[in-house]
């Protein structure tokens, strides 16, 4: 069970930081609620890309962009480029992310 102090994002300097456990080589590109990870809660993500080139992370970013309904442009994988648990950093006004993402994921600072 993660600790009552740890979220799925964090603020960053015109940004939002967000912890994401992607699995590729999944049968569809889906992003399926909350993972529990070592590091804290994650945004669970399924992609159909093999993780070989970058082409999972690319496929990660899209459909995260597309998810909450920025351009593709803004969404960018900042760690753990070759391991499941990445930081993905979205680029923008942070008080807008946060609404979409407590919209979306259904818990408002999760």
């Amino acid at each position: 069970m993660t600790g009552a102090g740890q979220r799925l994002w964090r603020l960053g300097p015109g940004c939002v930081i967000v912890r994401v456990r992607l699995t590729p080589k999944s049968s569809l590109d889906a992003i399926e609620g909350i993972a529990v990870t070592s590091d804290g809660p994650a945004l669970r993500v399924r992609v159909r890309a093999v993780p070989a080139e970058g082409k999972a992370n690319e496929a990660l970013e899209r459909l995260v962009a597309e998810w909450l309904g920025v351009p593709r442009s803004r969404v960018k994988v900042t760690s753990g480029g070759k391991s499941r648990v990445k930081l993905l950093q979205i680029s923008g006004d942070p008080k807008e992310i946060v609404e979409r993402l407590e919209i979306k994921v259904g818990q408002p600072g999760r």
